[in-house]
Parts: structure tokens; sequence; C-alpha cells
């Protein structure tokens, strides 16, 4: 892809489009040309007004990363994308049992430069319409982190109030570009980028992480170079 894309990951009210709506318009108050891809599966629940079947997973799944494709091909130097085919297919495996999206969705995912996964301490909200709860949106980061490190997928995983989640978000984008988006930013002053979490997955773990990151750039856990 020609853009530096950004991946936002993460289930229902995770604040995938909080943070991608910040971080574009931060990203083009710098001068950086952004372009910000829309869920097109919440779109489609609310033309529809329902949730898919299970044979009309496939089609959103292909649509949302035809989408990305064309926003990367645009010009823009960043694309940050509102979800992923991944997505769809986690709700796929969920809701009706099928795993087979999985693999086509990965295949796009490793095309992805950079990919942000939202942590679960966003204050979940319900919308009237399609969100089920905590409960469902836990089990959607479960598969997510499940088939991101199955795959051998880097991806950092972003807490906090949204504000400090444009920070986190602004430094891994600045380590893709090259250049300083926050003063001072450890983690391009040591070349680390893009990290997972080899030992636990666990939230806690990773907030100590950030935290440490900020104050020291540096870390026990395994980080990837971009």
């Amino acid at each position: 892809m020609a853009a530096v894309t950004v991946a936002l990951l993460g289930g229902e009210s995770s604040g995938k489009t909080t943070l991608g709506v910040a971080l574009a318009q931060h990203l083009n108050a710098l001068g950086i040309t952004t372009t910000l891809v829309p869920e097109h599966l919440r779109a489609w629940c609310e033309r529809e007004g329902r949730a898919p079947l299970a044979q009309e997973q496939a089609g959103i799944a292909q649509e949302q990363t035809r989408w990305i494709e064309a926003a990367a091909n645009s010009g823009a130097q960043v694309v940050v994308v509102d979800t992923t085919a991944l997505v769809v297919s986690a709700y796929s495996e969920l809701v009706f049992n099928d795993t087979s999206l999985h693999a086509p969705a990965l295949a796009q995912q490793r095309r992805i430069r950079l990919t942000l996964l939202m942590g679960l301490d966003f204050p979940w909200q319900a919308d009237g319409l399609f969100r089920e709860g905590p409960a469902a949106r836990a089990a959607i980061d479960a598969v997510l982190r499940r088939e991101l490190h199955a795959a051998g997928i880097a991806f950092q995983t972003v807490y906090g109030s949204p504000a400090e989640r444009l920070q986190h978000a602004l430094r891994a984008v600045g380590v893709q570009l090259g250049r300083f988006l926050v003063a001072g930013d450890p983690m391009l002053e040591t070349g680390s980028g893009r990290w997972t979490c080899e030992n636990c997955s666990d939230p806690e773990c990773e907030r100590r992480l950030f935290s440490g990151l900020l104050g020291s750039g540096s870390s026990q856990h395994s980080l990837g170079s971009s």
C-alpha cells in the first residue's frame, strides 16, 4: 500500500471511531494528508436496520478491504482505518461459529503498516441499535489477540482517556513516518516501533509497559523494530 495505513481494531464501543476521528484531524492539522476509512459493517447495519446474516459476512469483509485499499492508493500520506476485515471475521466466529473468514482477513491485515488494538478500559455505551454488551466486546478482543498472535502480526494496545489514546497513537504513527509528532518521543529516539507482549497480554501489564516507554523508552517486553 502506498500510504502508511493505521488499523484500529476492537469490539463494539471500544473507542475505535473516537480515536480514528481525533487522529485523522490531528494529522491533517500537522500538514500530513490523512484519510479516515469508516467501518463498513456499521454503515451496513444502519442502512439495513439489522445485523448481517452469516452468508452476508464475507461480502461485508471484502467491501471493508476494498475501501481500505482504495484509500491507501488515493495519494494520502496516512490512512486511518476504523476497523478491518479481521473484526468482521471475529464476529463471524463468535456469532456464527464460522472461522473461514480469518485467513483472507489476516492476509489483508499483514499489509497494514500499523495495528492498534483498543484497550477494554474505554467505557462501554449502548447505542440503542446493535451493541450487545461488555461481554461481547471482551470476546471479540480475545479472538483478535489470538489471531494476531498466531499469525505473528505485531500490534500495540492503547489505553486511557481519549487524549491519552491520541498521544499513544501519534507516537506510533511518528515511528512509521520517521518524524516527531509528540515532543521528546522516546519510542522514536530508541528506534522501537510496533510491539506485542509475548508474555501475558494482560491489560494492566500493557498499561505499565506504555507508562515505562513514555518515561524511559525501554521495557522488559519484546519490542519489534519498525
